[in-house]
């Protein structure tokens, strides 16, 4: 069916190329590049004798020349994205030079500033109409999945939703007193940030942390959980008919935070740079280099994730609430792929995505967030790949 640039080599890289692997009719062919060539090289003999023929290549993601040799080497028909978010703009532009299609996870972020918008992405939206190629953003579970649910409930089960709340529990364990489930630098800078929803057309802002609920997530329990800025609320907010209020809460145990503030304090999460030893170096980066990997905590997590979005809207002149969500184990994410579920529900939707543009499913030549498509397909491809969806009607709402 096709051919995939898959550039990254990290944990979320690593699900996404399994589950390439695990779909060969449609991946007939990838090539894992990274700045660690060495890297490629190793989740290749770990994947290699399947139906999917895998080749590594070493790229600097920084650097649009380098992109397009390597493009225009292996001839991809698409590229998945799974490098930093500060590269996206190059790796679209290299896109954009050879006409590939482009899929990502997450939103673009200039690298000095902690800014989450699409705004820099949406720029490109007349040029890839032009070039006949689709750019697919945020491809992953949040942003990503939540966009994809919030599809399929204005498809199936409203004809107006007017309130969302997306909620992202973690309740795994993996036993430090502090590490990070993915990238500490993205993951840091996400949560220190202020936070903010969409209310009546409008962004109100809140302060760090500061508005904090408690859910009782099925077959997890009651769970503390505070309200983040985060990038889907931009895209749903123009795309789902009939929005009022859209928010995003993630959860958090007391120890995290703890030790969060501890460093804010102390000036370890700042992203501006500092003279030491007649060296400039950027805290968060430092901080980063001697957290956990995020890729190490696999064997040692255990628990839950359940990600999921809590709709209001009506029906027929009636009012409705459902909720739509995913239960993933990490210990058996690991089990499967060798990462925890972190990772996993982000790989996982990011090949998914991919698949939609390699088999035609989704063919809308622009700059497009997800729920823009129809949902039906990548629903049933999440069921197929290892994230089954429940749904709930009439479930406990958020204050």
């Amino acid at each position: 069916m096709g051919k995939a640039l898959i550039i990254g080599a990290g944990g979320v890289a690593s699900v996404c190329i399994h589950k390439c692997c695990q779909n060969p009719d449609v991946f007939e062919e990838i090539c894992i590049a990274s700045r660690t060539k060495s890297k490629c090289d190793a989740l290749k003999e770990k994947l290699d004798g399947g139906k999917t023929k895998i080749s590594t290549a070493q790229v600097n993601a920084d650097n649009v020349d380098e992109l397009i040799a390597l493009i225009n080497s292996f001839k991809p028909d698409v590229v998945i994205n799974l490098a930093l978010p500060y590269q996206d703009l190059t790796i679209m532009d290299a896109c954009l030079a050879t006409k590939v299609n482009y899929v990502d996870t997450a939103n673009y972020e200039p690298l000095d500033t902690a800014k989450f918008e699409y705004s820099w992405q949406w720029a490109y939206r007349e040029r890839f109409e032009k070039a006949g190629i689709i750019a697919l953003l945020g491809s992953g579970f949040d942003p990503g999945v939540t966009g994809v649910f919030s599809a399929y409930a204005m498809k199936h089960q409203f004809d107006e939703i007017n309130y969302i709340d997306i909620l992202d529990c973690n309740a795994g364990d993996h036993g430090y007193p502090f590490a990070t489930n993915f990238n500490p630098e993205i993951n840091i800078r996400e949560v220190s940030a202020k936070g903010s929803y969409i209310e009546d057309g409008k962004w109100v802002e809140t302060e760090p942390m500061e508005i904090k609920r408690v859910y009782d997530f099925p077959e997890i329990g009651k769970k503390d959980m505070y309200l983040l800025h985060h990038e889907e609320l931009e895209s749903l907010a123009l795309n789902i008919k009939g929005i009022k209020r859209i928010r995003f809460f993630m959860t958090f145990g007391q120890s995290y935070l703890t030790h969060l503030k501890c460093l804010e304090n102390v000036g370890m999460t700042s992203i501006e740079p500092i003279d030491f030893e007649g060296k400039k170096i950027v805290p968060l980066q430092f901080l980063k280099a001697v957290l956990p990997d995020p890729a190490s905590l696999g064997p040692r997590t255990v628990g839950k994730t359940n990600i999921g979005c809590i709709f209001i809207g009506k029906k027929d002149g009636k009012e409705k609430t459902y909720y739509l969500y995913n239960v993933c184990d990490h210990q058996e994410c690991y089990k499967e792929v060798g990462s925890q579920a972190i990772s996993y529900t982000t790989g996982v939707p990011a090949m998914i995505g991919a698949a939609m543009l390699l088999t035609g499913k989704w063919n809308k030549p622009g700059v497009h967030n997800i729920e823009e498509f129809d949902p039906d397909p990548f629903m049933d491809a999440l069921n197929q790949f290892g994230l089954p969806w429940k749904e709930s009607f009439n479930p406990d709402l958020v204050e």
